[in-house]
């Protein structure tokens, strides 16, 4: 899918574009490639002349080659973008190629965007950019308004961590704390530490994309203070973070230590039970080795009194761990 977004009365306008003809009827700073198709790469390469990278969208790309500048002044970053999903948190790699002197547009550069599925902080920047008329000049802002769409929209992601480690602590912290609801609570903070990790990563990737904007000195001087202000931004979630993971570690030890407790109980069933039959055992022993027939039918009344009898030493055990609070 290609779009393209051209700015009109200082709003950002989007048109979907199907063909090279199209293509040509506009202007656009941003160039917007989901998923393109060899077609598509084939009619940026003809129209603006440029040529996308196979390994663009590679995962598994040198650390040194995802911010780099080209010869022609074209710069390269590659970061990564946040997709806060509450089944199937995840990162997309996005490969943004900023071109600031395109003679084919007679304009002030144009930012190129290459990623495999939608991204929600675009999305975030494109309703913005409609109703807020004068939000965006030119292509380097609209780099720098998807890196700060990014830090709030990870800020917006770790409040909603919050709510629901609320939850787990209400959880965790009532009066009874089943195997089932532990069971429960640790997969929810597994969820919630797994998506803080997330976060943590992706700002940690914005802020390197900040700053070499910020070393490229393509910025100009407003561009570069609105730069440090994103990076102020995001040293803050990265306070935020560390927080939730120290509340994730105690509602984990938490609910942990809740399951020993529910285990030491059953435990505790058996070792009273166990010692609580030892007399009976013991009365058992010392009456059936004393018989010199089996059955023993001598003394008529012998079943009864060592039934009576280990029936009486079991329940002397009992009524002291009762009254010592050892069965409850």
């Amino acid at each position: 899918m290609l779009n393209i977004f051209t700015l009109v009365n200082g709003r950002l306008f989007q048109e979907e574009i199907e063909s090279l003809e199209e293509l040509s009827k506009f202007q656009p700073i941003w160039v917007d490639l989901e998923s393109p198709t060899l077609e598509e790469k084939r009619w940026v390469k003809q129209y603006f002349g440029l040529s996308i990278p196979e390994d663009a969208m590679d995962e598994d790309i040198e650390e040194s080659a995802r911010f780099y500048e080209e010869d022609n002044g074209d710069l390269h970053i590659r970061s990564d973008f946040l997709i806060a999903d509450e089944d199937a948190p995840r990162t997309v790699r996005v490969a943004f190629i900023l071109n600031l002197m395109n003679d084919a547009l007679k304009s002030k550069g144009v930012l190129f965007s290459i990623h495999d599925e939608d991204v929600p902080v675009f999305r975030l920047l494109r309703l913005r950019a409609r109703r807020a008329p004068g939000l965006i000049e030119d292509a380097k802002e609209v780099l720098l308004k998807l890196f700060d769409a990014d830090a709030e929209y990870s800020a917006d992601t770790l409040e909603g961590i919050y709510d629901e480690l609320e939850k787990v602590s209400k959880q965790v912290l009532s009066d009874e704390v089943t195997d089932t609801l532990a069971g429960e609570v640790l997969g929810a903070i597994a969820r919630q530490e797994d998506l803080n990790g997330r976060i943590r990563r992706n700002v940690m990737d914005t802020r390197r994309a900040v700053s070499f904007m910020m070393r490229s000195r393509m910025l100009s001087a407003e561009q570069f203070e609105e730069a440090r202000q994103i990076l102020r931004d995001i040293e803050s979630l990265d306070n935020h973070t560390a927080f939730l993971f120290d509340k994730i570690n105690f509602l984990m030890d938490a609910t942990v230590g809740f399951i020993n407790i529910n285990q030491n109980k059953i435990i505790k069933i058996f070792s009273v039970a166990s010692v609580a039959l030892l007399p009976p055992t013991l009365v058992a022993s010392l009456y059936g080795m004393n018989f010199k027939y089996m059955p023993e039918l001598e003394w008529a009344g012998g079943y009864p009194f060592a039934l009576a009898l280990m029936v009486a030493s079991a329940l002397g055990p009992m009524w002291y761990f009762r009254k010592r609070g050892w069965l409850r």
